[in-house]
Formats: structure tokens, sequence, C-alpha cells
């Protein structure tokens, strides 16, 4: 067990307790406005560069740092053959965290492994706050406005209106708090006290009710399978499976009820699921995002081995979406919305295979560990990417290319800390603890 002073109050050299620090705020900071963010990274990369050791060199140039950052250097080649040269280094630079993380987590002596619960405690603890506090921002509009309590799930709080105080994108915001959901689920099954188990139930319940009222369908269709066949998979005992599936089934299906008979639940992500994957309708104002992933698949199949460089995937969806009369998405610069389809664009099908790859790589990472939380992480960034470009936001960078490197290097069994006096590795086995926090 871990108190909340261990948590806080890390027993290990000031150096790595400062770096530990900074990775916490970085979580906590997350999803908040990027300026705060862009503070810490700074002072974190600072930080790592005046510490190195000249033997931690060696640790930059491995297989898994190379597939890491595989995706950024695929968009960088692609400047060399793109007709949109100023935006192409626009595109590079908010990819510049998929290059840099993993060096810094490389170059930092810090043991992620050891410290990994206690960061993903703290970013369970904000996202649980932040929910607290967007709930409360909507009660106190309630009631201000002398509003009926059943207006809660009307559309006025649903999705982007909810996360609107904190200025954050639903879905993004929606991927951060699905990762603290699950890591709270995993702590609630592991809970050995009643305190500790209602502790985290009250984590889990509120978690999952702002996954609700964020509204993001790829998310929530995500969170249901992973309760229903990768629970069971990674954290169940064998003999109670059957009995975990059965119950988590029939939530599911209550669940799932319920959202049916609530007309704005029902709207959001039923209707708009329907409408998503419809075809276009004249004089509707809503164009369907498979009308913009057909437009960009016949843009694809005039340049499908390299795309269309960097830089390139809005002006040329622009002149698209004109072509094809949908001019809502014209005049609001959409993007494909379908981040395998954004490769495609500007990368063609080798990019698509980069990332394809990359993600592979920590499924069969996070398959061979049984690391729940590195799995549900993919899984959501798989899910997500059909629905939403996620590399072309800055907070989608932060969030895959943040916990992508969190993820792999706390997975590694065995740690390399560096002996300067007689000049080699000496391997510690890293075992990391469970955390229960004092209450």
């Amino acid at each position: 067990m871990i108190s909340l002073q261990t948590i806080f109050l890390p027993d290990d050299s000031l150096t790595n307790r400062i770096s530990y620090y900074h990775l916490m705020m970085l979580l906590v900071f997350l999803p908040f406005d990027m300026f705060f963010t862009h503070v810490v990274f700074i002072s974190f990369a600072l930080h790592t560069l005046l510490h190195v050791k000249k033997e931690r060199l060696k640790q930059l140039f491995t297989p898994g740092n190379a597939i890491l950052q595989a995706v950024f250097f695929t968009v960088l080649l692609s400047v060399s053959y793109t007709s949109f040269t100023a935006k192409a280094w626009t595109d590079v630079t908010r990819l510049l965290l998929i290059l840099l993380f993993p060096l810094l987590f490389s170059l930092n002596p810090l043991n992620i492994d050891q410290y990994r619960d206690r960061l993903l405690f703290v970013f369970s603890l904000t996202c649980t706050l932040t929910i607290a506090y967007l709930y409360l921002h909507v009660l106190i509009l309630i009631r201000y406005f002398g509003l009926p309590l059943s207006d809660l799930f009307s559309h006025v709080f649903l999705n982007q209106n909810f996360s609107d105080p904190i200025n954050m994108h639903a879905t993004f915001f929606s991927l951060q708090v699905a990762v603290a959901f699950f890591y709270c689920l995993s702590r609630l099954f592991k809970a050995e006290t009643l305190n500790y188990r209602l502790f985290y139930l009250a984590f889990v319940l509120l978690l999952f009710a702002g996954l609700v009222q964020l509204g993001s369908k790829a998310v929530l269709i995500t969170i249901l399978l992973a309760l229903n066949l990768a629970v069971p998979f990674f954290i169940i005992p064998k003999p109670k499976r059957l009995k975990y599936i059965w119950a988590t089934a029939t939530f599911s299906v209550v669940f799932i009820v319920g959202l049916l008979a609530t007309n704005s639940l029902r709207a959001r992500y039923v209707t708009g699921l329907k409408t998503d994957l419809s075809n276009p309708v004249l004089a509707e104002s809503v164009e369907p995002r498979l009308s913009r992933w057909n437009a960009s698949l016949q843009l694809v199949a005039k340049k499908p081995l390299f795309g269309y460089g960097a830089g390139s995937e809005v002006a040329i969806l622009g002149d698209q979406f004109f072509n094809k009369k949908l001019y809502i998405s014209y005049l609001n610069r959409f993007n494909a919305h379908n981040q395998y389809l954004t490769f495609l664009l500007i990368t063609g099908i080798v990019g698509l295979l980069v990332y394809l790859l990359t993600l592979a790589y920590g499924f069969k990472m996070a398959l061979a560990k049984k690391d729940l939380l590195f799995f549900i992480f993919l899984l959501l960034i798989a899910m997500v990417s059909l629905s939403e470009s996620v590399l072309n936001a800055e907070k989608g960078v932060f969030f895959y290319s943040l916990f992508f490197s969190l993820f792999v290097f706390s997975t590694q069994n065995e740690q390399i800390k560096i002996n300067q006096k007689q000049g080699k590795y000496l391997v510690v086995e890293a075992t990391p603890r469970a955390l229960v926090p004092s209450l």
C-alpha cells in the first residue's frame, strides 16, 4: 500500500523527484489550456537534458524508439513532395512530440515502471475532479435559469456544451476520462477493504457519467466493448470470469435500454450515429461523415501510394467538398475526420501502414504483458481514429505521444541503471507496487 504522502513525496533522488513532478504536472494540466502543458513540457525537457549522462545516449537508438517515432518521420519525409510547404511545416511541428517523448523518456533516469501507478492515480483524480466541476457548473446553470433537473440530459448540456467550461473538445477529453475510468475500475477490483472499494467505486461512477455526458460515440462504444471483452481477459481470474461477463452484459443491456428511453441521449448516440453513416440529403443542414469519407477516398484513389504530402489535407479536401456540394464542410475547412484517411491523403498507403504497424507494436506489447490500461489506450486510439483525425489536433498529439511512451517504458520488466564508476549497465528488477491511497 502506498499512502498519499508517498505519492506526493516519493523516496528518491532529488533529480528523479523533479522528473516525477514534471510528469505529474503534465498529466494534471492535460485536460486544460495547452499553455500550461507547454510550459511544463519545456521545463521537463530542459531538466532532462541538464542531467543527462552520456552513457544513456546509447538508449536513444533502439527499435522501440524507432517504432514510436515512425509516424513523425513518415510525415516529415512527405514534406519533400508536398505542394503546400508552409502548411506542411506546421503539421510537422505539431507532431514533434511524437519524436521528443521517446527521446526524453530514454534519456531520463526516472524509473517509469515504479512511478506509473502514482502518475495514473493523480491523472485519474484530476479527471474525476474536472468531471465533478463540469457537473457542478451545469447544476448551477440549471438552478440559475430555473430549468427542470431533467434538462441535465438535454442537448443543451451534452457533448461540446458539457466540456465548454474547460475549453476542451469533448472527444479528446473523453479519451482522457476513459483511461482514468479503466484505471479506477482496475483498482476497484483489487481493493482490499470496503473503504477502498467505495472510494474507487465513486470515481468509477462519476467518470462513467461524465463519459455519457461528453457524448463521444466512438469512446462509449469502445468502453462497452472493453468492459465486456478486455477486462475479463486481462484482470478477472478464470473462475470468476463467467460471472463477471454475465454482470457486465446485463449492465450493458440495461444501459442501452436506458439510453434509448432518453430522447436527447438517443438522438446523440443512435440518431447521430445513423446520420454520420448515411448518405447526404438535399436541403439538410447536416453533412454526414460518410459523405466526407467518400470524397476523401476519391482523392486517395488518384495518389494511393505516397499521397499528396504533409499540409495538403485541408486544401485538397476543400476543393473536393466544394465540387461535391458539401458546402458546410467546405466553409468550415473540415478535415477527413478519420485518422486512417488522413494518413492515406498525406502519406498514402505507406504512411497508413506505418501507423497501423505502430499500433500493432503497442497491441503486441500490451497483450504480452497483459497490460489492461495499455491495451485500452490503444483500443481508444484505434476506434476514435475511425471518426476523428486524432493527430490533427494538438491535444490529440499530446495524449497519443505522452501515454504511448509512458506505457511502453513502464511495461519493461527491467530498469537499466547506469553504474558511473564501472561504466557498465546494472540490471535491477523493477516491480510495480499497487496503489491504494490513504483515506
